[in-house]
């Protein structure tokens, strides 16, 4: 099972006959063309090739076969159909996740098929790759919840990709299945009959995977050593069973890929016709994890994450990620991106324009127009000095996201500014509080307070019901008034 807890593409109009667009040759790992604009007189509409578009975007890792490459081209009489695992071991995908998202979005934006195939069975066993670790066991409960959670996530955020004139070849159904629906009435018996016969464990133990935790100080089990058979029997299901002949998954995927390929081969006696692709694992400049903050996992569920927090953090993303990430996280035309690029070097750039284009796109993404308009009028909200009108609605909108108490009124009315800064929690002492006041850095519901005896009036409550105090650009308390 793929999991990852680890551009423009080239769109035609139907009327026009004359069409610019970028030219991808195949390109060999040990060499790296540059690429060229090419005139071309087309007929007919003609949905890009997809490996191209991966690979210029340097989505593109590893893919088992080179004939993908001209196969892919073909998505009027023989799209491909394509899926990738998510193991629901949290109740919410997460930024690891978005790549295998996204690249299963530009398959679908190619006329291309898609399947989303949710793990209920091989998260009972929990997948190796890149675990020092065997995952805990989750009860029947637990897993439920998080095959519901994640599902609704995959159907919301695909399900937005159906509007693209090229999507899934007509067809406008989201598909997403759950492996335990095959392995639930399958015994061991029949595990050992079907798949492990054919399976050589030398081949098996040479997986990088396996290696490197027989190689750890804890080992690893027999449970999390079949798991590659799992994930490999799941893909013959699906190609005998939907007619999927593509896996993705990210670069520590490879292993157990390949053993789908291999279990295909021995047990169908099948050579060819499926196909695996690798995308490179989600990590910033230093080399570090991609998708982690202060306060931990940046979920895709606005349930979890609200989108206000999303589009901060990709906001805050820094100058020597953002143009990669533009390429890898968004559906920007190519040259639109070059051209921020080129922008960002010249006098006179505003910074964290680049960021703020990457944010918009990446949640418009996740989380809808309604969720990137959310995030945009809390990100406005929650300006210090912002003249947008605050009002109980807009201020409960971000709650979740700026730490809070609550006060009675009588605490909180004719109360002096400095020591309300001080009982909420926005800072330790009321010589801090004074200092920064002085130094024209508090706000009281986004509006520089000037004097030091400024004292909280009914006029100051929001709707009779909160406040919002700040310390700077980031330091927020919300007041509840009890």
């Amino acid at each position: 099972m793929a999991t990852n807890f680890a551009s423009r593409s080239i769109f035609f109009s139907h009327s026009a006959k004359l069409f610019i667009f970028p030219f991808k040759p195949p390109l060999s790992s040990s060499s790296r063309l540059p690429f060229s604009r090419t005139t071309c007189t087309l007929q007919h509409q003609q949905p890009p090739n997809v490996i191209g578009i991966l690979e210029q975007r340097g989505l593109l890792d590893s893919i088992t076969n080179e004939s993908l490459r001209t196969i892919s081209s073909n998505t009027i009489n023989a799209p491909l159909k394509v899926y990738c695992g998510f193991d629901p071991t949290a109740q919410s995908l997460h930024l690891g996740n978005l790549l295998a998202l996204i690249v299963l979005s530009w398959f679908r934006r190619s006329g291309h098929n898609v399947v989303a195939l949710i793990g209920g069975a091989t998260a009972r066993v929990g997948d190796p790759s890149g675990k020092s670790l065997e995952r805990p066991q989750l009860d029947v409960q637990t897993l439920e919840r998080n095959t519901a959670g994640i599902e609704n996530t995959i159907r919301t955020i695909l399900g937005r990709v159906q509007n693209h004139p090229n999507s899934g070849n007509g067809n406008d159904s989201v598909v997403v299945l759950n492996n335990y629906d095959w392995w639930k009435e399958f015994s061991l018996l029949d595990f050992l009959k079907r798949v492990g016969k054919y399976a050589r464990v030398g081949s098996m133990m040479a997986k990088e995977s396996v290696r490197k935790r027989l190689e750890s100080e804890h080992g690893m089990s027999y449970t999390e050593f079949t798991y590659q058979l799992l994930q490999g029997y799941d893909f013959l299901y699906l190609f005998q069973n939907e007619g999927v002949n593509v896996q993705i998954g990210g670069s520590d995927q490879w292993g157990n890929i390949t053993a789908g390929t291999e279990l295909i081969r021995k047990i169908l006696q099948v050579e060819g016709g499926t196909y695996g692709l690798t995308f490179p694992l989600l990590l910033k400049s230093d080399g570090t994890k991609f998708g982690k903050s202060e306060d931990g996992a940046i979920w895709l569920a606005p349930s979890m994450l609200s989108p206000y927090k999303f589009y901060q953090y990709f906001f805050s993303v820094p100058d020597a990620d953002v143009v990669r990430f533009l390429k890898i996280l968004t559906f920007l035309d190519i040259y639109e991106i070059v051209k921020l690029e080129e922008e960002m070097k010249r006098p006179g750039y505003m910074p964290n324009t680049a960021q703020r284009r990457l944010a918009e796109e990446v949640t418009r993404f996740v989380h809808g127009e309604d969720g990137l308009s959310e995030a945009l009028r809390a990100t406005e909200a929650l300006r210090p000095g912002s003249e947008t009108k605050l009002d109980w609605k807009t201020i409960e909108g971000i709650a979740e996201d700026v730490p809070s108490c609550s006060l009675a009124y009588d605490e909180v009315l004719n109360q002096s500014l400095v020591d309300l800064s001080v009982s909420s929690g926005l800072f330790d002492s009321k010589s801090a509080a004074r200092r920064l006041l002085k130094q024209g850095g508090v706000y009281l519901n986004n509006s520089r307070v000037d004097s030091e005896n400024k004292r909280i009036e009914a006029a100051d409550i929001v709707d009779g019901k909160v406040l919002l105090l700040s310390a700077g650009k980031k330091n927020k308390v919300l007041v509840r008034i009890a």
